[in-house]
């Protein structure tokens, strides 16, 4: 178990590559120039994932299980952006976090995370049987 109110932080300098303009897929695909909200959350795992290296033995790692969000503030290329997980309870093999991001000027989103941990090699062969489930079909998004 962690400790009350452990914490663990991620932190990155925006790039074109982190913003909504570059998630699109198709030309039509209209977004803005602003750090994307899929990459706020992939920086809030991160600091969930680094507050759960403690509990982690040999063979395993942690994976996000459920999340409940909110992006408040559009950040410029250029900013740094700081995600900070803050331990809060563990229900049965679940941890659950408050994580909170900020930019230069301030809080840009908050919410809630949940982490297990699972077998990495458990995680692996269950992911290679859904792909040979799938006969190896590679599917684009339309």
């Amino acid at each position: 178990m962690l400790p009350d109110d452990h914490t663990a932080e991620a932190s990155t300098i925006v790039t074109a590559l982190d913003t909504a303009r570059s998630i699109a897929l198709a030309p039509t695909d209209n977004f803005p120039e602003v750090f994307a909200t899929s990459r706020m959350i992939a920086l809030m795992e991160l600091a969930a994932a680094r507050a759960m290296q403690p509990l982690l033995g040999a063979g395993q790692l942690s994976v996000g299980v459920a999340l409940n969000v909110r992006h408040t503030a559009a950040t410029p290329v250029g900013s740094t952006v700081r995600a900070v997980a803050t331990y809060l309870r563990t229900d049965a093999k679940l941890l659950h976090f408050r994580i909170e991001a900020f930019d230069d000027a301030g809080s840009i989103g908050a919410g809630e995370h949940a982490r297990a941990i699972v077998d990495t090699a458990r995680l692996v062969g269950g992911a290679e049987r859904r792909r040979r489930s799938s006969g190896g079909v590679t599917r684009e998004i339309q």
